[in-house]
């Protein structure tokens, strides 16, 4: 690295001097901390978003967001070439830049590793990256910091996209590198159009009107929110009301939003029994996460949820009907069996996943988080992945793509093709509707609008397609959480010797018991996940796991 680059960086980075006493670590994530310690980090980040560009030669995004984090938080993250997270052979590189204690130890570095990388400074092939934040106060000025950090490499370009969703980012980073058009515009025009064509290949158009057309959505006082108040004025035959739009005056995340409504289970803010009966959703903080429920109508505050894991069953139940209508083409000259597959991480309802094997689907598990699913999902045909908490999507690959454009083609000149097209149409339809470069809410929401309607079904024949086990997660504070190792998508401890014997044991006296353990990658706490045939058997066998990592590893107090 020249002494002009060398004399930039470290210019800038001593306006942004690190926090003392303060480490971070970038996961699945990114960067998320309190607002008012991350200036630093953002520009940082912007350092490693411009090198990230140098090095793929492609456009890279840089979302300034904390998703379902309090208001009062903030985080930054990168999208890389494909849409999709940082790569994690960079991970490493993120974190020694964010804890590097002075500029000098910084410029060093960054100039090691542009070495190791090969990483070359080309002023006609500068680095460019997109840029976005959410609804947070603190966004407008860790924008600025990131602007300085982009700007510390010579010739790097920045564009700011504005207030977006973090799936917005993903999708229009994944866009211009695939040489298409990436504005917001495009990207609700993609979503607009492809749901008009799911809507118009419904079988049944009687089947609507037994759908009530009304959803109500919380959208958790955030950007998610705002950006489907645009979106809902261009829907035919579907009428958005969306509550929490941040319009109101409310507090983002707080007793709203996707987060608090799964792992609560009870009614956001806002809804109450004059909603009963009436198919209700509710987006996260940036909207990349989605969670369906009904109100019940007795005043209670709980709700019936209808998760992730639902939302999968409901994809790969849609998915699954149009792929049999296609292999039933016994004069098609060009057939093509596509491998369907489900990635799901252990915290699955177990039920669920018996559900999708019953519809004869490979089910695979992955570890804890996004980035290890979306990998899985790759590896098919088509691959739906989802958590849970109602982060997910599915990927469709480019040879399936491919086929399924020629099966069109050659469907459209017969006379006898027309269900057969109409299925072809349908799955080209969702592979422009659903995000494949991320989870997204608002392209999640539109899906399944249109398969409920396509099936004709209400929010509750939809969440009677199998009942969940019961379950109970419990924490179990630790000195040291890396003592515990898993295996098997953190299915199996394989560390210390001889705790997954202890937890074989008490698994096998409960009915329908499946449990396990896992380190925090944040804290120092031992996650339990029990599941059993009653709610009171979930609860013993989590409180018996929690009472053996006490045994085993010092147990200082659970919640």
């Amino acid at each position: 690295m020249d002494d002009e680059r060398r004399s930039l960086l470290l210019k800038f980075s001593t306006l942004f001097p690190p926090p003392p006493g303060v480490k971070l670590s970038y996961g699945t994530a990114g960067f998320r901390a309190d607002a008012s310690i991350l200036q630093s980090t953002v520009y940082r980040v912007g350092i490693l978003a411009a090198l990230r560009s140098l090095k793929t030669k492609s456009v890279i995004g840089l979302m300034i967001t904390a998703s379902h984090n309090k208001v009062s938080d903030n985080g930054v993250k990168i999208a890389d070439p494909s849409g999709g997270m940082l790569s994690q052979d960079w991970e490493p590189f993120a974190d020694q830049l964010a804890n590097a204690p002075d500029p000098e130890t910084l410029v060093s570095l960054i100039s090691e590793f542009v070495k190791k990388e090969k990483i070359t400074f080309d002023r006609a092939h500068p680095a460019e990256i997109l840029l976005g934040r959410d609804t947070r106060p603190s966004g407008e000025s860790l924008l600025e910091a990131a602007k300085k950090g982009i700007s510390s490499i010579v010739g790097a370009v920045s564009y700011d996209m504005g207030i977006l969703t973090t799936p917005q980012m993903h999708w229009m980073v994944r866009a211009r590198n695939k040489g298409l058009k990436a504005t917001e515009s495009e990207y609700f025009e993609q979503l607009l159009s492809s749901f008009g064509c799911l809507m118009d290949l419904i079988p049944n158009k009687s089947n609507i009107n037994e759908i009530e057309d009304r959803l109500i959505v919380d959208g958790a006082n955030g950007v998610g929110g705002e950006k489907l108040e645009v979106i809902k004025k261009n829907l035919n035959g579907l009428v958005i009301e969306v509550l929490n739009s941040g319009k109101e005056g409310g507090v983002l995340n707080e007793g709203v939003g996707a987060d608090f409504v799964q792992k609560e289970k009870v009614v956001p803010h806002g809804f109450g029994s004059n909603h009963a009966g009436i198919r209700c959703a509710s987006l996260d903080g940036d909207a990349d996460r989605l969670v369906y429920f009904a109100v019940p109508p007795n005043n209670s505050s709980k709700i019936d949820l209808v998760d992730g894991d639902k939302i999968l069953s409901l994809f790969a139940l849609f998915i699954k009907e149009q792929l049999s209508i296609l292999e039933g083409d016994a004069k098609g000259k060009n057939n093509y069996r596509a491998r369907l597959g489900a990635v799901q991480t252990a915290y699955a309802n177990g039920a669920s996943t018996a559900y999708l094997r019953s519809l004869g689907l490979e089910v695979v598990l992955a570890p804890t988080g996004v980035k290890y699913l979306h990998e899985k999902a790759a590896q098919y045909d088509i691959g739906i992945y989802f958590e849970a908490n109602g982060h997910g999507t599915i990927l469709f690959s480019e040879h399936f793509l491919c086929w399924l454009e020629s099966k069109s083609q050659e469907l459209s000149s017969s006379s006898e093709g027309s269900e057969l097209q109409k299925a072809a149409l349908r799955l080209s339809a969702v592979s422009k509707l659903i995000n494949q470069a991320v989870g997204d809410a608002l392209s999640g929401l539109l899906l399944v609008e249109a398969i409920l309607r396509h099936m004709g079904w209400s929010i509750h024949q939809w969440n009677a397609l199998y009942e969940d086990l019961p379950s109970r997660q419990l924490k179990v504070k630790v000195v040291d959480r890396t003592a515990v190792v898993t295996a098997n998508a953190e299915t199996v401890a394989v560390k210390p010797p001889g705790i997954q014997e202890a937890i074989n044991v008490e698994i096998a006296k409960y009915p329908h018991g499946r449990s396990f353990i896992r380190p925090s990658g944040t804290e120092d706490v031992i996650r339990v996940y029990a599941e059993a045939s009653t709610q009171e058997a979930a609860d013993s066998l989590a409180n018996s796991l929690a009472e053996i990592v006490d045994r085993f590893l010092g147990f200082r107090s659970s919640q």
